[in-house]
């Protein structure tokens, strides 16, 4: 019989969650600092140059970034499993 106290629980869905996200990306944003300057490359071909990383949700597999290049500095949600790579800014 395994333990059902809530500390149990909650490093259970955490173990759970850090196995959902898989790859070498997932790994990098579960750990890049926030306010990280950075250029993502995805699957798809395309290219989100010059955009901030906000945060990684571990929950949903979703980093989110903020494009300070338009007006209001747009907020990018996008999938982790979907990046190809990341070129972070030298500083």
């Amino acid at each position: 019989m395994g333990c059902n106290c809530s500390k149990c629980t909650r490093e259970l869905s955490s173990n759970n969650n850090k196995n959902r996200c898989k790859g070498c990306i997932c790994d990098l944003l579960r750990e890049l600092r926030k306010g990280t300057e950075v250029d993502v490359f995805l699957s798809g071909g395309q290219i989100l140059e010059d955009v901030v990383f906000k945060r990684f949700d571990h929950n949903h597999c979703c980093a989110v970034f903020i494009d300070p290049t338009t007006e209001r500095g747009s907020t990018l949600i996008v999938d982790c499993q979907r990046i190809d790579a990341i070129r972070i800014e030298a500083d």
